[in-house]
């Protein structure tokens, strides 16, 4: 079985739905549409990636003509991780599929997944690579816009609410 090992537009998505309603009060839910029209995605398709940050705990959704979402816990506590496991799910991006078995001297009862110098190089390369994920946080993201773009959280802030401030 062959994977694909590129990460689906939904975590861009997320991610940047994620950001932008860290500038969004607390208590005020921004409906799909909105957020949808923010940067002319599908609402339906954005919609599902909403729901799976829902299930995370990531997002809370509000029904209701004046409902939509809004971050479930702050900033602070939502790491990049938290958020491309709530879109991509936990499996591992490598998966070995123990080749060296059917090669040449290759043994049936020896597991691969543990010997393969391939197989322990993706593993160490992945850990690395959710370790540093689970340790920026939305805060994070956040900050280093805020830094480097300091009129965005304004514009964002007018563009999905209306608000300045």
């Amino acid at each position: 079985m062959i994977q694909d090992m590129r990460m689906s537009e939904g975590v861009e998505w997320a991610l940047h739905t994620c950001l932008n309603l860290a500038w969004v009060e607390r208590d005020r839910a921004v409906p799909t549409s909105t957020l949808a029209a923010f940067y002319e995605l599908p609402p339906a398709y954005l919609n599902k990636q909403l729901q799976a940050l829902v299930r995370a705990g990531i997002l809370a959704s509000t029904p209701g003509p004046r409902g939509g979402f809004r971050l479930a816990r702050a900033p602070e506590k939502i790491t990049v991780l938290d958020v491309v496991v709530a879109i991509e799910g936990p499996q591992e991006a490598f998966e070995c599929a123990e080749i060296l078995r059917r090669g040449p001297g290759g043994e049936p009862g020896v597991d691969y997944r543990t010997t393969c110098v391939i197989s322990q190089f993706m593993r160490r390369a992945e850990l690395n690579w959710r370790r540093e994920l689970a340790g920026r946080t939305l805060a994070d993201l956040k900050s280093t816009v805020e830094e480097r773009f300091p009129a965005v959280p304004g514009e964002i802030r007018h563009g999905l609410t209306g608000t300045r401030t």
